[in-house]
């Protein structure tokens, strides 16, 4: 056995310590120490460098107003009613309360300057980065190669998406949970016991409910028994040394309570996605194509990993018989691979290709939620297992040959050039408008990132432009709701009001998605507004207030519409509604016109102290409200 950091050739692969043992001569284990806290420094520093520009990029378009910007409770801030709407709610088909918590403890902290909540995303992936270093070199006792994956996943462009995405937080804290729970698993099979077991049961909670991508872990925790902490029976003992070591089944006995924390959050999170309609059903992506997609994308993740360029931020679900090449390509290079690590037999590559392959599972799309074929984000655990079997190959070959310098110097070179792509990736994340247009020059055909540009340059006045992207979006698939949603919306800034109610009512009769839906009522009560019909306008906002009551821009347009009708005190009740919700100087200033229009100056007086009070200027919100009430 060699001691813990030490570099010498071995005929198999590299081997950890056990039990105390000798320094190398002229090592001491204090500068072991020293030089694992200096890596370990340099990891979080490089992280934080490459990643301080975020500082200076907006909230974007993409969740973020859903996460944090538009949320109605987060934007409270934490306190215990918020805390308990996280333990309760499903909102973005999601039971992710952390997650929640953490967003609300940003806004407490920050309000909504999003330089706060990039650098918390920021900062957590550089404690992710020292973990991921200090989880390995305690497991493996190779502080080299420990270093090495760490850098990998410091400075991978993959991650920049897990990283700059505030939306995404969920991502980084499970991923914080997970190495957490692996290394309190490390403790506990150190000397086993129920508290130390309860940790890691713990920790495994907590990651599960900030993002369910980690209900793995009990399966990775068997690969980690297997390689590096050897306690399977099926390893044999190495140089005549005893190895602690238990039958597969005991393993398995031992991890039953984590196996059914995974189920429990199996079965919640199906419901959720599945009540909020994210779940995309067998009519929409028949079986067959989601496992011939699972393949495809196993393999372009591989690609992704080695060669990272045409990253985007979303890459579209386009399947047709053109594919049966690339799927035959892609199956052929997985059984390739895997025969290379069945017969190479290097236990850190059979562990590194199956945390791969089995960490992707919950999100490769058996299961399809959202539109996505694969997703950057979801290679920010999985790649870990690659850059395990690539760091302790290559500490194989060094050693084999007796040679420091070129690997050293090639690794140097590989996180250089992953740095500089990873800056240039972080670049398309500046604006929404940078974003979308790289996400349409990369992936061809996509009808997410054509919407969404659409939207961004609708929101800067550039109507004609965005119009050109909605009719694109629809020609790609004519059947999604958000196509059509958007195209109505262009139509209904454009005047063209019976359009735009008709392409409403398609949304309505295509979408379960309830936000999908309370979105289309808001916009089709207003058209029917703007088209005098009244009467349908109320019965259009009586279904939207059902499908989501607490929507504050629903409120608002109910008070435009009795106060249209003269109604002032159901108008009135409903801007106090509204205000409570999310409250802003135009919500107060409505409350105070329709306060007076139904007598009450004293309470109209009140509103416009409170209205004086978010805005001392009240110029601009008089103005938005005098345009409101004039429609």
């Amino acid at each position: 056995m060699i001691a813990r950091g030490a570099l010498v050739p071995f005929a198999s692969e590299p081997t950890i310590s056990r039990e105390p043992v000798a320094a190398p001569l002229g090592y001491s284990f204090t500068a072991l120490e020293n030089l694992t806290l200096v890596l370990g420094l340099v990891l979080v520093l490089s992280s934080l460098v490459l990643y301080n520009p975020v500082g200076s990029y907006p909230f974007t378009d993409f969740d973020d107003d859903h996460y944090v910007t538009q949320n109605p409770h987060v934007r409270q801030g934490l306190h215990w009613n918020t805390i308990e709407w996280a333990f309760t709610t499903n909102a973005e088909a999601n039971w992710h309360p952390v997650t929640w918590m953490s967003h609300e403890l940003d806004v407490q902290l920050f309000h909504l300057n999003p330089a706060g909540h990039h650098y918390v995303n920021v900062l957590l992936h550089a404690i992710n980065c020292g973990l991921l270093f200090w989880v390995l070199i305690e497991a493996t006792g190779s502080v080299w190669p420990s270093w090495m994956v760490a850098g990998l996943f410091a400075l991978h462009p993959v991650n920049v998406e897990s990283v700059v995405w505030i939306a995404e937080r969920k991502n980084l804290l499970s991923m914080f949970f997970f190495l957490a729970a692996l290394a309190a698993y490390r403790w506990y099979t150190l000397r086993p016991g129920r508290r130390r077991y309860g940790l890691v049961a713990t920790l495994f909670a907590l990651g599960l409910m900030t993002k369910p991508q980690v209900i793995t872990f009990p399966f990775v925790l068997l690969l980690w028994d297997y390689w590096p902490l050897e306690r399977m029976r099926t390893v044999a003992s190495r140089g005549g040394d005893a190895v602690s070591e238990l039958p597969f089944s005991r393993l398995i006995l031992e991890k039953v309570p984590l196996f059914l924390l995974s189920a429990v959050s199996a079965v919640i999170t199906l419901k959720a996605q599945a009540a909020g309609g994210a779940v995309r059903t067998t009519q929409q992506i028949p079986v067959p194509v989601r496992f011939g997609n699972a393949i495809v994308s196993y393999a372009r993740y591989l690609g992704k990993a080695f060669w990272p360029s045409h990253l985007s931020v979303m890459y579209p679900y386009l399947w047709s018989w053109t594919w049966l090449w690339p799927l035959a390509l892609s199956l052929l290079l997985l059984v390739m691979v895997s025969g290379f690590v069945i017969t190479a037999h290097r236990r850190y590559l059979l562990v590194g290709w199956l945390w791969f392959l089995g960490t992707l599972v919950p999100m490769i799309g058996l299961v399809q939620v959202g539109g996505q074929a694969m997703a950057d984000r979801y290679a920010y655990l999985p790649f870990v297992g690659l850059f395990l079997m690539i760091c302790w190959g290559t500490t194989e070959i060094a050693q084999r040959h007796r040679s420091a310098a070129i690997p050293a110097v090639a690794a140097l070179l590989v996180l250089t050039a992953l740095g500089v792509a990873a800056r240039r990736q972080l670049g398309y994340w500046h604006d929404d408008l940078a974003l979308w247009s790289h996400a349409v020059e990369v992936t061809g055909p996509n009808f997410q990132a054509q919407e969404h540009l659409g939207a961004t340059l609708a929101a800067q006045g550039r109507i004609a432009e965005a119009g050109i992207h909605f009719q694109t979006g629809v020609a790609i698939d004519a059947r999604e709701p958000l196509g059509i949603f958007n195209l109505a919306v262009y139509d209904q800034m454009q005047g063209k009001i019976q359009p735009a109610i008709a392409g409403y009512n398609a949304v309505l009769r295509l979408s379960p998605d309830t936000e999908v839906q309370a979105k289309t009522l808001e916009n089709l009560a207003v058209a029917y507004r703007q088209s005098k019909n009244y009467s349908q306008a109320e019965i259009v906002y009586r279904e939207a207030l059902r499908v989501d009551p607490d929507n504050p821009k629903i409120w608002l347009g109910v008070g435009l519409l009795q106060q249209k009708l003269g109604k002032f005190a159901e108008a009135a009740d409903a801007f106090s509604r509204s205000a409570s919700i999310q409250p802003s100087a135009v919500d107060y200033l409505l409350l105070e016109k329709a306060l007076q229009g139904s007598g009450q100056t004293l309470a109209a007086a009140t509103a416009h102290q409170k209205a004086q009070q978010l805005s001392p200027d009240l110029g601009s919100p008089g103005q938005i409200a005098d345009g409101l009430l004039a429609q």
